[in-house]
């Protein structure tokens, strides 16, 4: 109903990240009855990667699955969320197109500021879990009574996860040394 008040002006397909790679996606411009723009997104919605391990999902469209997760996990949800099936069958979740992806360069932060940076996103993503009853009572187990354990068990992970990718570099500068991997360079 509220797609209902604007007209379609025109469509075009978008490039999508690396953990989106073969899927379609369009960009639409939509105009109000006063000439006001909407953005809006319809990205392709297939199985969940998680399918083989943690079993079908309880919503037969898959647009609608991503559409529910998001709610589950986003305090206030976009207006126009939704989902839609193509002509041709292939399932799409829709959502307002605010493609302001702001990265903060933390390889700036002196310590302090990667302290508030580490401790805001720890922050986001326990408010993204606690609304999902189960799961916080999941992670809630998992810390046990002693924070401060799970808080160096997660240090010495993030560690030893630095050093395992430092090895895995390290590993695959020596294979194009060697001539195992061939690279490609841009002309410069």
């Amino acid at each position: 109903m509220l797609l209902d008040r604007y007209r379609l002006i025109d469509a075009a397909i978008k490039v999508v990240g690396v953990g989106s790679v073969g899927r379609r996606c369009w960009i639409a411009l939509l105009m109000s009855e006063s000439n006001s723009p909407l953005f809006v997104q319809f990205k392709e919605a297939v199985d969940s990667v998680l399918e083989p391990y943690a079993g079908k999902s309880l919503y037969s469209h898959h647009g609608q699955r991503v559409v529910m997760g998001q709610r589950l996990m986003q305090p206030a949800s976009d207006i126009f969320l939704g989902w839609v099936t193509a002509p041709n069958g292939r399932q799409f979740y829709v959502r307002q197109l605010r493609d302001v992806k702001i990265k903060p360069m933390v390889e700036t932060f002196n310590t302090e500021r990667l302290d508030v940076y580490a401790m805001a996103c720890g922050l986001v993503l326990a408010r993204a879990h606690s609304k999902v009853s189960e799961i916080a009572a999941t992670i809630s187990g998992y810390l046990g009574s002693s924070s401060d354990e799970f808080d160096n068990t997660m240090g010495k992970f993030g560690l030893a996860y630095a050093d395992q990718a430092e090895r895995d570099y390290a590993a695959l500068k020596a294979a194009v040394r060697k001539g195992k991997i061939e690279i490609y360079q841009e002309a410069a």
